[in-house]
């Protein structure tokens, strides 16, 4: 797979410690050209290291749970991403899988665990390790050229007490002290020895490179670009018309893709001889350090497998080169091929680096410009489990992966995890890895090959054209197949398993570019009176003439056409490949400059065709079940008939006796009641089928006012009814007097009262909180033969805003009423009275009612999702309630009038002997019950007035005894003589043997005459 060039850079340092403010003192140096001291080239670089990196995914402050939070070691800090520093302040406890790393001031170093992890069990991994910021020294005595430098008490870093044996190869002898001291001022007892060799010089001058080489690491391109900068330099070296008179030679050092081992290097090349007259760094971590720092050289850098947007910056990096493209190089690339395939929204998940934002940052400009978005964006800085389970639950379809080779398979062992690839989803990767870096073995990772392959099948890769794809030769008089043959020689092995095999043309090209830049520049001098060899750190004439030899550029190498824009970076096409079967398919190219697309039409999908961007919502309303409907529409209509015939029946039998004394208006009210209540039940099953949403709450309003009115009119005129003959007859004597007189005006009165409560409650409701139509939303579901579709089921309401308080005003006043003639039904039961002789159907009709309607509301309210159950139950509880009141209070009168033929009015009084008798019966009972309340009161009467003589015999038994005291001779005389009767006994008190008594009481009573009862008008008790 041609790769584009990589963006090879490590992550940044964020630290409490503020940047350093130190000057840098331009010291004169010694011998040839030297500047900056030790001290100050550490502070620089360490400055230049320790940059904040852009802020990460927001963490909450408020968990209880986790793992509690560390404080820094002594000068040091922590970096805890994504918190601010007031919320540092703050927050106590840190989510798990959170990582926080150490950081210390600029001269010092961490010893003991530099990063540390929130395990689940609540603590932070390596506890038992301390911490520490400890002063170091310069890292440039660690090692030595041409010998052997032994640390000693040294863990990691040299730390104060540490110490250096050094020691030369043979053939070397060693200038100056063989042990050096780390001190706790941060520098070393001695100065840094050299081992020397003399050699005889040839016959050409050298002019050295340094270079860096990542042999391993995140992007281990140094496997193949090493050996095709030696196959160019070797080339270079044997041609006479280029440098005639120079050799150049390369020092490099492995950076392993890492600033700070690249900074150590960094050190060696710039302090130690000899002067090298350019820099060329791999990754762009490095090459940032490297590009930024070596201005302060007046160097020229020449990057070969550098692409971070970040490095274009001229005013950062004055004197950086690249004959590796900028990544954002890729962006046009990827935003037409997201417009060809029809994609609006993209995902992204990124390794938190700054080539890898930076790019990233481009593409989100460049989106929104073509009218695209970036709908998730998800980055991680070592695991990137949490942020794919986040692409998974957010429906990521199309997603843009930056990140490094290694994290590459770290990436999609957890996309294999999450089912997040298939014919659901595009992955767009960097071009740069090796053809089979999802092959490779990966201690890190848990995954098989082959579910690797599995997880990777089908990506999209898009990278910058390394390798020249006509057969033309190059400056080299090589043609790009004969350099790939040459390099696969030299390599000895499978160039799949080669780190930067795909940017070894470039890193070829950047040495030709550098030869013909010096070729020129050396002309351009010896004009001036200056040579090659005369350059120094402190020559700032001839890098200006290497600068612009550089940037003017132009040939033909074997990467293809090499010129370099204004930022100093390469101008390239780029390649568009897709992993067809586990093999990289070049399925197109694209120049930016001239926006021109060549497509192969050989691009596969694993569904047949590109997939969606994002998973279409289609909105499905679940409508009312038409058989259903039209089923209780016909029962309804049935029963709308049935009341009007009822309604018909009575108005034209008005006349009719016996149908006079059923109150035959409140009959009237009553099948005109039910009449709207059967029609409500077609607004109940009309839904967004039949109408739009404009209708809706009409519909709404008309189910409301319908049911509320046919309620009102139908069990407001049977509870009427009802409760006048409780209030009648069960009621004290005295009142029952009062009010044995019908009065219909009353009764209509009251029905009236019940329909006027609910129309002001109605009215008042639809004014200051209308029905209208509400949506619920029901889980998505997934149809089983379209995976890039999901159905939002949706049901449409008659709803308001405070919706539960109006109906429960509603529910409560008719609740009650039910409750209430429930209750009055019962009490009446066996009440018989001729004003309303259809009472006991009534009450018949209100316990079914009542029944059927409070288990009704709350089932529906239950059952409010579920269309067809709660239309059934609501309807059909209006359709039998309706059914039940008409033929119990109507059809016993159609029969009776049928059967027994009573079509007669009141005034031809021909009533048949049934109902002749009846009424007789009933005559003859209020007669009786009138004379037995008239003898109650003679009884209570005549009782009185006995009381009144028993108490005036008292008083004359009490004077006879006063006086029989007062003459006892009188007394006795009175009591012996002869001739006298004895003094009449005490009147009894009443006793049942009187007359009157017996005349009421006696079970023979109605074989006296009213004659035998001293003449009174005592009339016979109904038994």
């Amino acid at each position: 797979m041609s790769s584009m060039g990589l963006d090879h850079g490590c992550c940044q340092l964020c630290c409490r410690a503020q940047r350093s403010g130190t000057s840098l003192p331009s010291a004169s140096m010694e011998g040839k050209g030297r500047s900056l001291p030790h001290d100050a080239m550490l502070l620089l670089l360490l400055g230049l290291v320790l940059t904040v990196e852009p802020g990460q995914a927001a963490v909450h402050v408020n968990l209880t749970e986790g793992c509690e939070i560390i404080h820094p070691p002594r000068d040091g800090g922590i970096r805890y991403r994504g918190l601010t520093p007031e919320e540092v302040q703050s927050v106590r406890f840190l989510p798990f899988d959170y990582e926080i790393e150490y950081v210390c001031r600029p001269d010092r170093e961490i010893v003991g665990p530099k990063v540390r992890k929130c395990q689940r069990n609540g603590t932070w991994t390596a506890m038992g390790h301390p911490s520490r910021c400890l002063r170091t020294c310069p890292k440039m005595h660690l090692s030595l050229e041409n010998g052997q430098a032994v640390a000693r008490a040294m863990e990691r870093v040299p730390v104060e007490g540490t110490w250096m044996e050094y020691s030369c190869n043979a053939g070397f002898h060693l200038v100056g002290s063989t042990r050096s001291n780390c001190t706790k001022l941060g520098r070393w007892s001695t100065p840094k020895p050299v081992c020397e060799l003399r050699r005889p010089l040839s016959g050409k001058k050298a002019v050295h490179v340094g270079a860096l080489f990542p042999m391993s690491g995140g992007w281990p391109g140094g496997q193949a670009c090493l050996p095709a900068v030696r196959m160019a330099l070797e080339d270079i070296n044997s041609r006479r018309d280029i440098l005639p008179d120079y050799e150049l030679r390369l020092i490099h050092h492995d950076s392993k893709c890492d600033p700070g081992q690249a900074t150590k290097y960094l050190y060696e090349l710039l302090y130690n001889d000899p002067i090298k007259i350019i820099l060329m760094p791999g990754c762009s971590s490095v090459s940032t350090l490297v590009a930024e720092a070596a201005r302060m050289w007046n160097l020229i850098v020449l990057s070969y497998g550098s692409s971070s947007p970040a490095l274009s910056n001229r005013q950062r990096f004055p004197t950086f080169f690249r004959t590796h493209p900028s990544a954002t190089l890729h962006n046009p690339t990827r935003v037409q091929l997201f417009k060809k395939w029809g994609w609006t929204k993209i995902a992204t998940i990124q390794q938190t680096t700054e080539v890898f934002t930076s790019t990233l940052d481009d593409l989100d400009q460049r989106v929104k410009e073509a009218g695209l978005e970036i709908t998730f964006r998800q980055s991680f800085f070592s695991d990137p489990a949490a942020p794919v389970r986040n692409l998974k639950r957010q429906d990521a379809r199309i997603i843009v992966g930056l990140f490094y080779e290694t994290e590459a398979r770290k990436v999609f062992c957890e996309v294999y995890k999450e089912k997040l690839y298939g014919k659901k989803y595009v992955w767009f990767l960097i071009g740069w890895y090796a053809d089979n870096w999802f092959r490779i073995k990966d201690p890190a990772i848990n995954c098989t090959e082959a579910e690797m392959a599995e997880a990777v099948e089908g990506h999209v890769t898009t990278e910058i054209v390394m390798l020249n794809p006509e057969n033309t030769r190059s400056i080299s008089n090589m043609t790009s197949q004969e350099f790939i043959e040459k390099l696969q020689k030299r390599l000895g092995k499978n160039p799949e398993e080669t780190g930067g095999f795909q940017e070894a043309p470039l890193a070829y090209d950047a040495i030709w570019a550098l030869a013909l830049a010096l070729n020129k520049t050396s002309a351009e001098l010896v004009k001036k009176g200056l040579r090659l060899e005369d350059f120094n750190y402190n020559n700032k004439n001839i890098t200006d003439e290497i600068y612009r030899a550089l940037n003017s550029s132009a040939f033909e190498g074997v990467s293809g056409h090499v010129v370099f824009d204004a930022s100093g970076s390469r101008m390239a096409w780029t390649l568009i490949e897709q992993l067809q079967g586990g093999v990289y398919k070049k399925i197109g190219y694209y120049d930016s400059t001239k926006d021109n697309l060549s497509w192969y039409n050989n691009d596969k999908w694993i569904g047949g065709a590109p997939p969606a961007d994002y998973t279409k919502v289609i909105t499905t309303f679940r409508f009312l079940s038409q058989k259903l409907f039209i089923s209780v529409s016909v029962l309804a209509s049935l029963g709308i008939l049935l009341a009007i015939i009822c309604l018909a029946f009575n108005i034209y039998n008005g006349h009719v006796r016996y149908i006079q004394n059923s109150q035959p208006y409140l009959n009237n009210m009553t099948a005109v009641g039910c009449t709207l209540a059967l029609a409500a039940v077609f607004p109940l099953g009309l839904d967004g089928y039949h109408i739009g949403p404009g209708l809706f709450p009409f519909v709404c309003q008309a189910r409301l006012w319908l049911l509320g009115l046919g309620f009102s009119l139908a069990y407001g005129s049977m509870f009427t009814k009802i409760w006048w003959v409780h209030t009648v007859f069960t009621k004290k004597e005295e009142k029952k007097e009062k009010r044995k007189t019908l009065e219909p005006w009353k009764l209509y009165a009251t029905v009236g009262l019940l329909v006027g409560l609910d129309v002001v409650t109605l009215f008042i409701w639809q004014i200051v909180d209308p029905l209208h139509r509400t949506i619920e939303e029901f889980t998505k579901e997934e149809p089983k033969t379209d995976t890039d579709v999901s159905i939002l089921p949706q049901l449409e309401h008659c709803s308001s805003t405070k919706m539960n308080t109006w109906l429960g005003i509603f529910y409560g006043f008719k609740g009650l009423l039910l409750l209430l003639g429930i209750f009055l039904a019962y009490e009446t039961k066996s009440v018989s009275t001729e004003k309303i002789n259809d009472h006991r159907a009534v009450g018949m009709a209100i316990y079914n009612v009542a029944v059927l309607c409070l288990i009704t509301a709350p089932v529906t309210m239950i059952l409010s999702s579920q269309q067809d159950a709660a239309f059934a139950f609501a309807s059909l509880a209006v359709v039998f309630s309706s059914y039940i009141t008409l033929v119990v209070l109507f059809v016993p009168k159609m029969r009776r009038l049928i059967t027994r033929g009573e079509w007669q009015s009141e005034q031809q009084d021909t009533m048949k002997t049934g109902s002749s008798t009846n009424n007789n019966e009933e005559e003859k009972s209020r007669l009786l019950e009138k004379e037995n309340r008239e003898l109650e009161k003679i009884i209570a009467e005549k009782e009185e007035r006995v009381s009144e003589l028993r108490q005036q015999l008292q008083d004359r038994q009490q004077l006879r005894s006063r006086r029989r005291s007062s003459n006892p001779s009188r007394e006795a005389d009175n009591h012996f003589a002869p001739g006298l009767g004895a003094a009449p006994a005490p009147a009894p008190f009443y006793q049942p043997s009187l007359p009157l008594v017996r005349c009421l009481v006696s079970e023979q009573a109605d074989k006296l005459g009213r004659g035998n009862c001293d003449g009174s008008r005592v009339h016979l008790l109904y038994k």
